[in-house]
């Protein structure tokens, strides 16, 4: 019996769910709040730009049945352990960041406590129990739903947004200048559609599918797969950004950097647009969305440590992937303590972090799929390898850029 498409899609969908958080419900409606359209040049390139390097991900594991990090230790352990220190340091910020909007979100729409550190133990100790029963069998199949959920809901408020504008909105693209405008753009271009390290994620998850599934999936599939999901991710991104250029551009609202206040805010996007009646499920579909990142992130990352840890020390942990969880989940909340009064302040810096570390993402994918190390029949094609030189060129530029800027 042939797969229904639905059951088809597996790894890509969790890549769409780690992406389709942050990124879009944060970075993108404050991108067209405070920009309007002026930074969709940014968004569409970035897209283009980083397309290569998340689409070796699951190319390398389709055409090897490894996962990224053992390409990584391939190249030499040099290289894996770059990756083990540049992960262990950013890992924290970057669950923090996800998890406390995710903690804004609840908090606004359950009440029970303003307590955002609580409410952001509360929904990774769900997260750890969803893990522990479900695996990733359970994770593979819940995503597919939120994805489903959130793309309806949020393409029905852009439309309604656009049907009700009456204003007349420039369309001129802007090249930000000033540290501000500049340090805003790169913090966008870092997690959008998301930070290169998920190319390591992805390809974990799509060792895990395998797995599960008793079945080797082909390149070609494997592809398609992360096809659908990225499509979904430049979409989306484009959705949040006319959101924010329609409800909020040059309305004199500005976004909070508090968490309870800005996931009022959020909501009230497309409240407005759509009518009261649609708060409830427009709060569940960006609550599920923020949930379905943190779900994600608190489970990919124990997964790259504990595999690396393994690479890198040639010793297998029993119980290393739950200890990379706990610890995670420990040094989260330690991160929350400290940054609990500006969340902005800490996303900013997670994905300022994320673009700085992209070149070594990038240049490394790029050298291990068109390396020894990769069948020539499953290498990308010129048209790839041109736009991964290009990309890489871009990546450094922009972060020299950046860093000369500020």
């Amino acid at each position: 019996m042939k797969k229904s498409f639905l059951q088809s899609l597996g790894p890509g969908l969790l890549f769409a769910g780690a992406a389709i958080g942050v990124s879009h419900l944060v970075q993108s409606t404050k991108a067209g709040a405070e920009f309007g359209f002026g930074l969709l040049w940014a968004l569409l390139l970035i897209h283009i730009i980083k397309y290569p390097f998340f689409q070796f991900g699951p190319r390398y594991a389709a055409a090897t049945g490894e996962t990224l990090l053992d390409g990584y230790r391939k190249l030499g352990k040099g290289v894996l352990a770059i990756y083990y220190i540049l992960n262990f340091a950013t890992m924290f910020t970057i669950q923090a960041a996800v998890t406390i909007v995710t903690a804004g979100l609840a908090s606004k729409i359950f009440g029970f406590t303003n307590n955002l550190v609580i409410w952001s133990a509360i929904l990774m100790a769900i997260s750890i129990v969803i893990l522990l029963i479900g695996k990733y069998k359970l994770l593979d199949n819940l995503m597919k739903y939120i994805i489903i959920t959130l793309t309806i809901s949020t393409v029905a408020a852009v439309a309604v947004a656009l049907f009700s504008s009456t204003e007349a909105f420039d369309v001129i693209q802007i090249l930000p200048s000033g540290s501000v405008e500049i340090t805003f753009m790169i913090a966008f271009l870092g997690w959008m559609p998301t930070s290169l390290d998920i190319s390591i994620w992805h390809s974990i998850w799509s060792v895990e599918k395998s797995k599960n599934t008793l079945t080797k999936i082909k390149p070609k599939d494997a592809i398609f797969d992360f096809n659908v999901g990225y499509i979904g991710t430049l979409i989306l991104g484009v959705c949040f950004v006319l959101l924010g250029t329609l409800v909020m551009y040059k309305s004199g609202e500005t976004f909070s950097n508090k968490g309870v206040e800005f996931a009022s805010q959020l909501i009230n996007l497309y409240t407005k647009n759509l009518g009261d009646f649609s708060y409830v499920f427009i709060a569940l579909a960006a609550f599920t969305t923020m949930f379905s990142t943190t779900l994600t992130t608190l489970d990919a990352s124990p997964r790259a440590m504990n595999r690396s840890s393994k690479l890198l020390f040639d010793k297998k942990f029993k119980f290393g992937y739950w200890f990379w969880i706990f610890f995670l989940f420990i040094g989260t909340i330690i991160i929350l303590q400290y940054f609990l009064a500006n969340m902005g302040s800490l996303i900013k810096i997670a994905t300022i972090l994320s673009f700085l570390t992209a070149p070594f993402y990038a240049i490394m994918n790029f050298l291990l799929i068109t390396g020894k190390h990769t069948p020539k029949e499953h290498q990308p094609k010129i048209f790839i390898r041109i736009l991964s030189i290009v990309g890489i060129v871009f990546l450094i530029g922009f972060s020299i850029w950046f860093l000369t800027s500020i």
